[in-house]
Formats: structure tokens, C-alpha cells, sequence
């Protein structure tokens, strides 16, 4: 049988993955003895994708089982944490710093930034639908547009930034939740009818999952929802994915349908929009009636971050290629207002503009290749969603 395409984990830890460079690197430097020079590298971005004024750093956790077991430490502001890029007087901010002797983890250079950028880039824009949809429920779908050996960390990274559940079930073992669906519109399809989808559904799924009955394959969306909650008696929720070829305008769509399961007592019944969702259309579907969104592409297919990793100090001096700053450097926080500043001492009282004291917030993670740190994924989560409050976005 023909092997798929992905990297499986030992190809991963095995550097098979890396830039190859990177491999010529550790040549070089075992050839001419430089093997046991020791380095402080750090984990930057310059600025953040879309005006994004914040972020939120995800995939710490696949980075410390990655580097678990190697003769390095690692610091770094804890996952989940909502961050700026730079410093009110433009310095980088450190995520994470890493000491240890270059030639032993220097190839791992591809692997962890891959397992920081792309994650971060989902959770904060799943954190931003999270802002939009306020206290309504968001269901993440977009594993179908992304390679399917991914599903668990987009899934795992669309949790963290606020989506209220996902829909593969790698991504509900590594959350620890059930995966949740509706129906597909093949289901219809391929029985013919809604109603006989429906009855179909009714009669055969475990009772324990929830009916959310999809409603737009045939029939006008009022019709169908009518004959979903006649047809199911302890329908949950019909969900709209309209194409919009067909859609006029979805809001309106919805108000009318919620108009029409109310008038006939159906007031309990929820309405899920789905079909190309983001944060702005989200917004703008607030007022329609609508209870949950299941959004796909914009979370899924978010734009990564550019995190670099750097060299700073060799041999406890300082360094840095043009245009980065060396030096060991320390990450702290306002607080109250969440700006970040960096100082080279971890003993500093740097006061922010709103005058509160800034506290230094990175941790240990890693210690001669003990991790140091452990965080369920809804413990990171809860973090994330108690910043966004803080900031006043939820």
C-alpha cells in the first residue's frame, strides 16, 4: 500500500522534517569542535498578522514533549497567554527562551516553530470569533479544509482560543470532550428526503448525541425546520448552511426562520449557522435569532504567525544577527492592561503607562529536559477566556 504523504513522530524527532540546513549545521559544527558551545536562543515575532492588536500563544505544550528528554531549558510566558508583539518602545517580546548547547537541539528549529505558529495563528482567530459570538455556542469545523494529519492540533488550538467544541474525534480525546456534529447534506442526499434523513437519524444515532437536524437540502428553510421539529420530538436545533447562491441574506433568512418556530411553539428549538462564517459575518448575524455558529475555514486556515527563533547569547556573552536585539532577555505584563515590556534583569519594577507595576511573567517550563509545567487544555482555555474579559472583548 502506498504510504500517505504526513510525517509520522518519529520522522518528527528524528529531524527528518527540519530545514535541512539546519542538519549541514550540526555537521559543521561537530567537524571543527564547536559542539559543547552553549546558547540562549529566543522565540519573537516583529509584528501580527491583519492589525491583530493581540494574540495567543498556543502549542507550548507540543514543543515540551517534543524537547522532553534533551539537555536544554526552556522558559516562556505560559500557553494560552494573550500577547502583543513588541514592547511599547518597539522590543520584541520573548514567548519562550531556550539555553542549552546548540548542536543538540538546533535541529528542532523547524519543528517547534511549526508547533507554535500555525496554533497560534488558529487560537487567536478562534479567539476573535469567540469575541464576536459573545455567549453563544461555537462549534469548530475546519478540519475538512486542512490536512488531515493536523486535525488534532487545529482542533486542540481552536478549543484554547474559545470555540466551545470540536468535531473530529482526535480532537475530542485531546480535549477530553465528546466531538460534536449535525448531519451533512450527503445524508439527505442519499435518502432522499429531509424527513426521511430525519427519521432516519432519529431512529438509528444513540440518543445520547444531540438532534441537530441540518435544513436547507430541499426544501425553504421555514418549511423544513417545521417538519424537523414534527418529525424528531426532542430535536435540539436545526442548522442553516445555505449557499450563497441561494442565501439573499442569511440574517433575514434566520429571523425568519425563528419566527416561524416560534409562532409554532418551537420556541426551544435552536438555530446553528454555518457556511463560511467569520468574525465580521458573525457580528452581523448577533441580531438575527441565531443561538451557535459552526465556523470551518477562517479559524482553520488562520494566518500563522511568523515566530523566529534567535540566537542571543554564546558562551554567556551577547549576540544577534542585524536587526534583532541580543541578550537574555525577560518578559513582563501589566496586570491590569495587559502591555508587555522586556528588560534584561528578571529583578526590574518596570512601571506601565497606566501605572500599575509590571510583573514578570515567564516561567520555567523546562529543566534538563524535565518539563516543568502540565495544563489541561479547558484550564488553558478558561485562561484565555479570562483575559479576553479583562480586556473588555467579551
Amino acid at each position: 500500500m502506498d504510504r500517505l504523504f504526513a510525517a509520522n513522530e518519529d520522522q518528527i524527532r528524528n529531524a527528518y522534517t527540519t530545514d535541512v540546513y539546519f542538519e549541514r549545521t550540526k555537521k559543521i559544527l561537530h567537524s571543527k569542535g564547536l559542539d559543547g558551545t552553549d546558547v540562549w536562543a529566543e522565540f519573537t515575532l516583529g509584528s501580527l498578522p491583519n492589525k491583530w492588536p493581540w494574540a495567543v500563544l498556543c502549542g507550548t505544550e507540543e514543543v515540551l514533549r517534543l524537547m522532553s528528554g534533551m539537555n536544554v531549558d526552556i522558559f516562556g510566558v505560559p500557553e494560552g497567554t494573550i500577547f502583543r508583539s513588541r514592547s511599547p518602545k518597539g522590543i520584541r517580546v520573548p514567548l519562550m527562551n531556550i539555553r542549552g548547547r546548540y548542536a543538540d537541539f538546533g535541529e528542532m528549529e523547524t519543528a517547534m516553530l511549526g508547533m507554535l505558529c500555525h496554533p497560534s495563528g488558529v487560537a487567536t482567530a478562534a479567539a476573535r470569533v469567540r469575541c464576536a459570538a459573545k455567549d453563544r455556542t461555537v462549534m469548530a469545523f475546519g478540519n475538512r479544509r486542512m490536512h488531515p494529519a493536523i486535525s488534532g492540533v487545529l482542533d486542540r488550538s481552536a478549543y484554547i482560543g474559545g470555540c466551545d467544541d470540536v468535531a473530529s474525534k482526535i480532537g475530542g480525546d485531546i480535549i477530553g470532550k465528546d466531538a460534536v456534529g449535525t448531519v451533512p447534506h450527503s445524508l439527505m442526499l442519499m435518502m432522499g428526503s429531509d424527513e426521511a434523513a430525519f427519521k432516519a437519524f432519529d431512529e438509528i444515532i444513540e440518543k445520547s448525541v444531540p438532534r441537530i437536524m441540518l435544513i436547507d437540502t430541499f426544501s425553504d428553510e421555514r418549511e423544513a425546520s417545521i417538519k424537523a421539529c414534527e418529525t424528531i420530538k426532542d430535536l435540539k436545533g436545526v442548522r442553516l448552511d445555505t449557499p450563497s447562491s441561494r442565501r439573499g441574506s442569511l440574517k433575514e433568512i434566520i429571523q425568519e426562520v425563528r419566527w416561524e418556530l416560534d409562532s409554532k411553539g418551537f420556541r426551544d428549538v435552536k438555530i446553528i449557522a454555518s457556511g463560511g462564517l467569520d468574525e465580521n459575518s458573525i457580528k452581523d448575524l448577533m441580531v438575527s435569532g441565531v443561538s451557535g455558529f459552526g465556523v470551518g475555514t477562517s479559524i482553520s486556515n488562520a494566518p500563522t504567525l511568523d515566530i523566529s527563533m534567535d540566537l542571543v547569547c554564546k558562551n554567556g556573552s551577547s549576540i544577534s544577527k542585524k536587526g534583532k536585539f541580543g541578550g537574555r532577555k525577560y518578559t513582563y505584563r501589566c496586570p491590569h492592561c495587559l502591555t508587555m515590556d522586556v528588560s534584561l534583569s528578571p529583578d526590574d519594577e518596570i512601571r506601565c503607562s497606566c501605572g500599575s507595576v509590571m510583573e514578570m511573567i515567564e516561567v520555567p517550563l523546562m529543566r534538563a529536559g524535565k518539563r516543568m509545567v502540565s495544563e489541561e487544555p479547558k484550564k488553558i482555555r478558561d485562561h484565555v477566556l479570562g483575559q479576553l474579559r479583562q480586556l473588555g472583548e467579551l
